[in-house]
Protein backbone atom coordinates (compact mmCIF):
# COMPACT_ATOMS: atom_id res chain seq x y z
CA UNK A 1 0.00 0.00 0.00
CA UNK A 2 1.37 3.56 -1.05
CA UNK A 3 1.46 6.34 1.71
CA UNK A 4 0.68 9.63 0.99
CA UNK A 5 2.33 11.99 2.85
CA UNK A 6 1.22 15.75 3.34
CA UNK A 7 2.88 18.16 1.63
CA UNK A 8 4.56 19.84 5.08
CA UNK A 9 5.87 16.42 5.77
CA UNK A 10 7.16 15.70 2.24
CA UNK A 11 8.84 19.04 2.30
CA UNK A 12 11.08 17.86 5.88
CA UNK A 13 11.77 14.88 4.13
CA UNK A 14 13.61 17.16 1.50
CA UNK A 15 14.72 19.43 3.90
CA UNK A 16 12.93 21.92 2.57
CA UNK A 17 11.24 23.07 6.01
CA UNK A 18 12.34 22.43 9.90
CA UNK A 19 10.27 20.42 12.06
CA UNK A 20 8.21 21.77 13.93
CA UNK A 21 8.97 22.25 18.14
CA UNK A 22 6.93 20.46 20.63
CA UNK A 23 4.12 23.41 21.61
CA UNK A 24 4.63 24.34 24.97
CA UNK A 25 8.07 23.30 25.36
CA UNK A 26 9.32 26.93 24.46
CA UNK A 27 9.23 29.98 26.32
CA UNK A 28 9.99 33.22 24.43
CA UNK A 29 11.67 35.60 25.60
CA UNK A 30 10.15 39.00 24.63
CA UNK A 31 13.54 41.54 23.46
CA UNK A 32 11.12 44.00 21.72
CA UNK A 33 11.81 46.59 24.89
CA UNK A 34 15.36 46.42 24.31
CA UNK A 35 15.72 46.04 20.44
CA UNK A 36 17.92 48.83 19.19
CA UNK A 37 18.26 47.92 15.77
CA UNK A 38 15.66 46.92 13.43
CA UNK A 39 16.10 43.99 11.01
CA UNK A 40 14.50 46.41 8.42
CA UNK A 41 17.66 48.93 8.67
CA UNK A 42 20.85 48.74 7.41
CA UNK A 43 23.34 47.35 9.86
CA UNK A 44 26.97 48.38 10.64
CA UNK A 45 28.03 51.16 8.69
CA UNK A 46 25.11 51.98 7.53
CA UNK A 47 26.01 51.07 4.00
CA UNK A 48 22.67 50.71 2.26
CA UNK A 49 21.10 47.24 1.54
CA UNK A 50 22.94 45.57 4.32
CA UNK A 51 20.36 44.64 6.60
CA UNK A 52 18.91 41.36 8.03
CA UNK A 53 14.95 41.52 6.12
CA UNK A 54 15.34 38.01 4.77
CA UNK A 55 14.56 37.01 8.23
CA UNK A 56 10.87 36.41 8.69
CA UNK A 57 9.02 37.67 11.43
CA UNK A 58 7.55 35.41 13.39
CA UNK A 59 7.90 31.60 14.50
CA UNK A 60 11.41 30.25 13.29
CA UNK A 61 12.65 27.21 14.11
CA UNK A 62 16.41 26.17 13.98
CA UNK A 63 17.45 22.46 15.25
CA UNK A 64 14.19 21.66 17.22
CA UNK A 65 14.25 25.02 18.65
CA UNK A 66 11.43 27.71 18.53
CA UNK A 67 12.31 31.38 18.57
CA UNK A 68 10.08 34.23 18.00
CA UNK A 69 11.71 36.80 15.42
CA UNK A 70 10.73 40.09 16.07
CA UNK A 71 11.04 43.71 14.42
CA UNK A 72 14.46 44.36 15.94
CA UNK A 73 17.86 43.11 17.41
CA UNK A 74 19.51 43.92 20.59
CA UNK A 75 23.35 45.18 19.11
CA UNK A 76 26.12 46.14 21.07
CA UNK A 77 28.76 48.34 19.63
CA UNK A 78 32.27 48.60 18.29
CA UNK A 79 34.79 51.76 18.60
CA UNK A 80 33.36 51.41 14.21
CA UNK A 81 30.15 52.52 15.22
CA UNK A 82 31.28 55.55 17.85
CA UNK A 83 28.83 56.07 20.40
CA UNK A 84 25.98 54.65 18.15
CA UNK A 85 25.16 51.01 20.05
CA UNK A 86 25.62 50.28 23.58
CA UNK A 87 28.32 48.05 25.29
CA UNK A 88 25.82 47.10 27.54
CA UNK A 89 21.84 46.26 27.24
CA UNK A 90 20.74 45.35 30.78
CA UNK A 91 17.52 43.88 32.88
CA UNK A 92 16.08 41.79 29.58
CA UNK A 93 13.22 41.07 31.61
CA UNK A 94 12.86 36.99 31.53
CA UNK A 95 10.62 36.12 34.60
CA UNK A 96 10.86 32.33 33.99
CA UNK A 97 12.55 29.14 35.23
CA UNK A 98 14.37 26.48 32.39
CA UNK A 99 16.65 24.06 31.62
CA UNK A 100 18.46 25.34 28.62
CA UNK A 101 18.43 28.99 27.14
CA UNK A 102 18.99 29.21 23.54
CA UNK A 103 20.06 32.17 21.83
CA UNK A 104 20.19 33.05 17.94
CA UNK A 105 22.71 35.91 17.11
CA UNK A 106 26.20 36.22 15.70
CA UNK A 107 28.70 39.42 15.43
CA UNK A 108 29.04 42.13 12.69
CA UNK A 109 32.53 42.68 11.51
CA UNK A 110 35.84 39.70 12.52
CA UNK A 111 36.60 38.41 9.60
CA UNK A 112 39.25 40.59 8.22
CA UNK A 113 39.69 43.28 6.23
CA UNK A 114 38.99 41.75 2.92
CA UNK A 115 35.75 39.93 2.10
CA UNK A 116 35.91 36.55 1.95
CA UNK A 117 38.95 35.64 3.11
CA UNK A 118 39.79 34.73 7.02
CA UNK A 119 41.87 37.70 7.88
CA UNK A 120 45.29 37.73 10.04
CA UNK A 121 46.58 39.63 12.82
CA UNK A 122 46.66 43.52 12.46
CA UNK A 123 43.80 43.45 10.17
CA UNK A 124 41.39 46.34 11.78
CA UNK A 125 38.49 43.90 11.60
CA UNK A 126 39.95 40.80 12.57
CA UNK A 127 39.16 38.51 15.71
CA UNK A 128 41.02 36.20 16.66
CA UNK A 129 38.83 32.80 17.42
CA UNK A 130 39.31 31.77 21.24
CA UNK A 131 38.66 35.96 21.89
CA UNK A 132 35.67 36.11 24.01
CA UNK A 133 33.87 39.29 22.70
CA UNK A 134 30.32 39.52 24.57
CA UNK A 135 28.50 37.97 27.39
CA UNK A 136 25.09 36.91 28.63
CA UNK A 137 24.70 37.69 32.48
CA UNK A 138 21.99 35.44 33.90
CA UNK A 139 20.80 36.69 37.15
CA UNK A 140 18.53 34.32 39.03
CA UNK A 141 15.76 35.55 41.49
CA UNK A 142 17.73 34.97 44.49
CA UNK A 143 20.30 37.14 43.31
CA UNK A 144 23.40 34.59 42.08
CA UNK A 145 24.19 35.01 38.69
CA UNK A 146 25.87 32.63 36.04
CA UNK A 147 27.44 33.46 32.74
CA UNK A 148 26.68 32.28 28.85
CA UNK A 149 30.03 33.39 26.88
CA UNK A 150 30.36 34.37 23.28
CA UNK A 151 33.35 33.15 21.69
CA UNK A 152 34.53 33.99 18.34
CA UNK A 153 35.11 30.88 16.46
CA UNK A 154 33.51 28.58 18.82
CA UNK A 155 29.43 30.33 19.35
CA UNK A 156 29.46 33.27 16.45
CA UNK A 157 31.71 34.48 13.88
CA UNK A 158 30.71 37.18 11.09
CA UNK A 159 27.48 37.42 10.28
CA UNK A 160 28.79 38.02 7.11
CA UNK A 161 30.34 34.74 5.08
CA UNK A 162 31.72 32.70 1.49
CA UNK A 163 32.13 29.37 0.95
CA UNK A 164 35.78 30.23 2.58
CA UNK A 165 34.96 30.88 5.55
CA UNK A 166 35.37 28.89 8.87
CA UNK A 167 32.04 27.36 11.10
CA UNK A 168 31.87 27.62 14.52
CA UNK A 169 33.01 24.46 16.77
CA UNK A 170 30.65 25.10 20.04
CA UNK A 171 27.52 26.60 17.98
CA UNK A 172 25.19 25.52 15.22
CA UNK A 173 24.76 27.73 12.08
CA UNK A 174 20.53 28.04 12.42
CA UNK A 175 20.13 30.66 9.46
CA UNK A 176 21.57 31.26 6.22
CA UNK A 177 20.38 34.18 4.11
CA UNK A 178 20.93 37.07 1.92
CA UNK A 179 21.21 41.13 1.78
CA UNK A 180 21.66 42.96 -1.53
CA UNK A 181 25.12 44.49 0.00
CA UNK A 182 26.27 41.17 0.66
CA UNK A 183 25.56 39.70 -2.79
CA UNK A 184 26.95 42.65 -4.44
CA UNK A 185 30.07 41.65 -2.76
CA UNK A 186 29.99 37.87 -3.24
CA UNK A 187 28.92 36.91 0.25
CA UNK A 188 25.82 35.63 2.06
CA UNK A 189 24.65 35.62 5.87
CA UNK A 190 23.97 33.73 8.88
CA UNK A 191 23.21 33.21 12.21
CA UNK A 192 24.20 31.13 15.01
CA UNK A 193 22.35 29.11 17.46
CA UNK A 194 23.82 28.82 21.23
CA UNK A 195 22.18 26.18 23.80
CA UNK A 196 23.28 26.29 27.15
CA UNK A 197 22.27 23.96 29.76
CA UNK A 198 21.38 25.92 32.90
CA UNK A 199 23.24 25.03 35.83
CA UNK A 200 20.35 25.70 38.60
CA UNK A 201 17.30 24.69 36.46
CA UNK A 202 15.02 24.96 39.67
CA UNK A 203 15.79 28.69 39.85
CA UNK A 204 13.84 31.38 38.32
CA UNK A 205 15.68 33.79 36.02
CA UNK A 206 14.72 37.24 36.63
CA UNK A 207 16.42 38.78 34.11
CA UNK A 208 19.68 38.49 31.89
CA UNK A 209 22.13 41.32 30.79
CA UNK A 210 24.12 41.47 27.01
CA UNK A 211 27.37 42.93 27.71
CA UNK A 212 30.38 43.16 25.08
CA UNK A 213 33.33 42.23 27.51
CA UNK A 214 35.94 44.07 24.90
CA UNK A 215 35.66 47.83 24.33
CA UNK A 216 37.65 48.07 21.94
CA UNK A 217 37.43 44.69 19.85
CA UNK A 218 35.40 45.63 16.56
CA UNK A 219 33.30 42.75 16.73
CA UNK A 220 29.77 44.52 16.96
CA UNK A 221 27.39 41.35 18.94
CA UNK A 222 23.57 41.15 18.35
CA UNK A 223 21.24 39.03 19.57
CA UNK A 224 18.04 37.86 17.09
CA UNK A 225 16.02 36.29 19.92
CA UNK A 226 16.33 34.04 22.97
CA UNK A 227 13.89 31.18 24.25
CA UNK A 228 13.56 29.26 27.30
CA UNK A 229 13.20 25.09 26.98
CA UNK A 230 11.07 24.20 30.15
CA UNK A 231 11.56 21.33 31.77
CA UNK A 232 9.82 17.99 30.46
Amino acid sequence: MTRCLSLTAALCLLGSVAPAAPAGKFLFVNLKPYANQKRADNFGSGREGNDLKALREGGFTADGVSFKIGEGVVHLGSKLLGTEKPNKVEGIKVGQSGVKVHILHATGYGNGQTIGEEGKEGDPLFVADGTKIAEYKVRYDDGSTASIPVVYGQDVRDWWFTEKSKGVTRGKVAWQGDNELAKELRSRLRLYLTSWTNPHPEKRIASIDYVKVQEDSPATPFCVAITLEAKS
